[in-house]
């Protein structure tokens, strides 16, 4: 399955919130300032949750590498965590928000996975997100990273609330995420190959 990189588009009503939703797939992002729920499933992936308080405009992006080879044009890709964070960056400011006053909460980097215990993946991706964001002097207000499980996020733009729901258990979504990031990992990695 051909992932999308670009803004997420999947759209629905969450019945349990009361509230228009958008879920937000590896490579993808979302910024609003309405009243909507923004939603994703990470295993080893990150997502920033990104806001400025004053203007009300906030994002998601959720990445699933921390970073590519400087050298190479697949690397300015959402899949690579430099380039999401810049794209979410960019997006919130040109929406309207002041750079001076965002603020991020950053959630995943989990091993759910024995391959990508591995690589460290998830670590990876962790201390890149902390790190990017320490550069860039944009202040974590909350963070969930790590661990051996799989987390459903739930951010409200109008609020900037997030929602974390650990998939502790062998339940099908934490399964259903991490075979497509493995899947995902094997074509960036076939990819970088030559063999993709």
């Amino acid at each position: 399955m051909p992932y999308q990189e670009a803004l997420a588009t999947r759209t629905y009503f969450d019945t349990a919130f009361d509230l228009p939703a958008v879920k937000v797939l590896p490579t993808e992002y979302y910024v609003s300032k309405d009243d909507i729920m923004i939603s994703t499933v990470l295993g080893s992936c990150v997502s920033a949750c990104i806001r400025d308080n004053q203007s009300g405009w906030a994002g998601m992006n959720h990445f699933m590498l921390p970073e590519g080879d400087p050298a190479s044009p697949s690397s300015a890709t959402m899949r690579y965590g430099a380039y999401a964070m810049e794209t979410l960056i960019n997006e919130l400011l040109k929406a309207g928000a002041s750079r001076a006053r965002l603020e991020a909460k950053v959630f995943g980097g989990g091993a759910v996975l024995d391959a990508m215990r591995e690589t460290n993946i998830g670590e990876r991706n962790a201390a890149f997100v902390i790190n990017y964001l320490r550069l860039e002097k944009i202040p974590v207000v909350a963070q969930d990273l790590g661990g051996p499980h799989a987390r459903r996020i739930n951010y409200f733009a109008r609020t900037g609330q997030v929602l974390v729901r650990k998939l502790i258990s062998q339940h099908r979504a934490e399964s259903v995420i991490a075979r497509r990031e493995l899947a995902v990992a094997r074509t960036v990695q076939a990819a970088a190959e030559g063999k993709g």
